[in-house]
């Protein structure tokens, strides 16, 4: 198995929406930060990468049939390398409203996750997500920063995948513009709306 889809779009940008949707739509199941989490074989694949190391991407997401969210969405170009026939689906939402929301749940975990009991894997996880990431340690970001980074994020995934192969979007676009990309039927069911501030913190 081979990822189909690449996710390239930021945190809180609709990722867990688009999860769920694309397992509905058959391309489960899909990796998320919450895969990463939940699969103890996860959070070494990763280590590795946060050391500087090389990965096998096949093995890192064997299982996996799609990607979205971070971790794996730092890496959206290695992955469109590594997975040539992989269409490229980039969320996004108006940057101060992605700024908030992020402000809210990552940036803030970020700041104070050495005072919560988090599980040894997940601490493992996000204590190598710090590299990864560039998250800015225990500060997390600034709000230029953070901005100028997902500016900086979205204008390369425009000139670097080509247009054929990339879909900029977001969950309110619903089924529609999903299903045409992917060539597959519109389900009657609404589109999954999921990952609110407090769904991030429960």
């Amino acid at each position: 198995m081979s990822l189909k889809v690449i996710g390239s779009g930021f945190g809180r940008t609709g990722t867990m929406s688009t999860k769920l949707a694309l397992e509905e739509l058959g391309f489960g199941p899909c990796h998320h930060m919450v895969e990463v989490m939940q699969n103890p074989a996860q959070p070494a694949h990763w280590a590795k990468l946060a050391g500087g190391e090389e990965v096998d991407w096949a093995e890192v997401f064997a299982g996996y049939t799609s990607q979205v969210d971070n971790p794996g969405a730092v890496y959206w170009h290695e992955l469109s390398i590594a997975f040539p026939d992989a269409k490229v689906i980039h969320t996004e939402r108006p940057e101060d409203d992605w700024w908030a929301s992020y402000d809210h749940t990552i940036n803030r975990f970020w700041q104070n996750r050495k005072g919560i009991a988090l599980p040894p894997p997940v601490k493992a996880v996000f204590d190598d997500m710090d590299k990864i990431l560039g998250q800015g340690g225990d500060a997390g970001l600034d709000r230029e920063t953070a901005i100028a980074a997902y500016r900086a994020n979205n204008a390369k995934v425009r000139k670097v995948i080509p247009a054929d192969r990339l879909l900029v979007f977001a969950p309110t676009d619903g089924w529609g513009p999903l299903c045409r990309f992917l060539g597959v039927e519109t389900p009657e069911t609404d589109f999954p709306q999921s990952n609110a501030r407090s769904e991030f913190w429960d």
